[in-house]
C-alpha cells in the first residue's frame, strides 16, 4: 500500500479577558519511574483496547453512541473502520468497514450522519448512522509537489456546512456542503498545515491553527480571512487544537512538539493570557465543570487544570499515549482515545484503547 509518509509523519506527530503581560505556569507531572507492569485504573475510569489506528470520536445527539474512527494498521492493511460504541460500557454495537483510513469526525445535529476525514487519500466520507452504510464521498483533487493528496485532517460542522483543514503547505480549508459533500469554496492562503479547527458562536468565527505558528480568523459568512495571529512571534510553533471558553472569551491553543505549551489567549485579539508549559495534544473545556483537559501523548497523562487558577485538579495514568478527547453533553463524562507508539515500520505493539471517565466519581 503506497502511503502518503508526510501526512503519516504528522498524525503521528498530532496523533487540539486578555492582557499584554502573561505568566507561565507548568502543567508537567513530576517526572516517575518507568513501571514494569500496568497501573491498575481508577474506579471512574473504564478502558477498552479495541483497534489499531484509533483517532478521533463523536457521541450521538442522544448520547446513546460513541463513534469512533479508525485507520486500523498501517502496515500491510488496507482501509479503516468506524466504531459504534455503547457510551456506558464501550461494548461494541456496530462497525462500518470503509476501503479508506479514517482520522477526523464530526456529527450532524440530528445524529442521522456521522463525517470522516480519509486523511491519506484527501477525502470526506459521510456515512448514515442507522444502518453503516457510506452514503457519500469526496475526494479533493489537490495535490503536492510529489502528486500526494493533500491530507484532509480536521473537521468541523457548522450552518450546514463542513469546513476541512489540509495538511499541505500552502495549505488550505476546504467547504463542503454537508448534504452533497460538493466543495462549495476553497478558503486559500491558510498558512502551512492546517491542524486545528474550532467554530465560535459567541464570536461567529472560524478560529484555525497551522504548523506555522498562525491562528487565522475566518468569517464563515463570505469565507474570508479577517485577522491572522502569531501569539508566539517568531519563535518556532506548531499549533495543534483549540477550545473555547465562551464565559470568558479565552481561546486554548496547544503545541505538542515545537513550543510545547498551551496557550491562553483572549478570543478578539489573540493577545497571551498564560502560558501552560508542557506537552499538551488535545485540548477541551468544560463549562459546566469549570475544568480544562489536555493529553500529553510524551507523558502518558491526561491532566484535569482548574479553569480559573489552572493548577492541576486531577492526573490520569494512560499510557502509552493519549491523544483524543471528547466531553459528554452534560460535561460529567470525558473520554480518551490511547495510541500505541509506531514502530519504524508503521506497526504497532498493540491495539489502540478507548477510555472513560467518570468525572463524577
Amino acid at each position: 500500500m503506497k502511503m502518503n509518509t508526510s501526512v503519516l509523519a504528522l498524525l503521528a506527530a498530532m496523533a487540539l479577558a486578555g492582557c499584554s503581560a502573561h505568566n507561565t505556569t507548568s502543567a508537567q507531572p513530576t517526572a516517575q519511574a518507568p513501571q514494569t507492569a500496568p497501573a491498575q485504573l481508577p474506579d471512574n475510569v473504564m478502558k477498552r483496547a479495541l483497534a489499531s489506528g484509533l483517532y478521533e470520536m463523536a457521541l450521538s445527539p442522544q448520547g446513546d453512541a460513541l463513534y469512533v474512527s479508525s485507520a486500523e494498521g498501517f502496515k500491510d492493511v488496507q482501509g479503516g473502520v468506524v466504531y459504534k460504541l455503547d457510551p456506558k460500557t464501550l461494548k461494541t454495537l456496530g462497525a462500518t468497514h470503509t476501503d479508506l483510513k479514517n482520522f477526523g469526525m464530526a456529527i450532524s445535529a440530528d445524529g442521522k450522519t456521522v463525517y470522516v476525514t480519509n486523511s491519506l487519500d484527501g477525502g470526506v466520507s459521510a456515512i448514515d448512522t442507522s444502518n453503516g452504510k457510506v452514503l457519500s464521498r469526496t475526494l479533493f483533487p489537490e495535490r503536492n509537489e510529489k502528486g500526494q493528496p493533500y491530507g484532509a485532517r480536521e473537521i468541523v460542522l457548522h450552518n450546514g456546512n463542513l469546513y476541512i483543514g489540509a495538511v499541505a503547505d500552502p495549505a488550505l480549508v476546504w467547504v463542503v456542503d454537508a448534504k452533497t459533500l460538493k466543495v462549495k469554496a476553497r478558503i486559500k492562503n491558510a498558512g502551512k498545515w492546517v491542524t486545528g479547527l474550532h467554530f465560535s458562536a459567541q464570536t461567529q468565527r472560524l478560529y484555525v491553527a497551522n504548523g506555522g505558528g498562525e491562528i487565522l480568523v475566518i468569517n464563515p459568512r463570505n469565507n474570508r480571512i479577517e485577522q491572522r495571529w502569531k501569539p508566539l512571534g517568531d519563535k518556532p510553533a506548531l499549533l495543534l487544537n483549540i477550545a473555547e471558553d465562551e464565559s470568558t472569551g479565552r481561546l486554548l491553543v496547544t503545541d505538542n512538539s515545537k513550543a510545547k505549551t498551551t496557550l491562553v489567549l483572549d478570543i478578539h485579539s489573540g493577545k497571551i493570557v498564560k502560558q501552560l508549559a508542557g506537552d499538551a495534544l488535545a485540548v477541551k473545556f468544560n463549562a459546566k465543570r469549570h475544568e480544562i483537559y489536555l493529553t500529553q501523548r510524551e507523558s502518558g497523562k491526561v491532566l484535569s487544570l482548574d479553569a480559573i487558577s489552572y493548577a492541576v485538579k486531577q492526573r490520569w495514568d494512560l499510557p502509552p499515549h493519549p491523544n483524543s478527547l471528547l466531553l459528554s453533553a452534560d460535561g460529567q463524562t470525558l473520554f480518551v482515545t490511547v495510541k500505541q507508539a509506531f514502530n519504524k515500520d508503521h506497526s504497532t505493539n498493540g491495539p489502540d484503547s478507548v477510555v472513560r471517565i467518570d468525572l463524577n466519581k
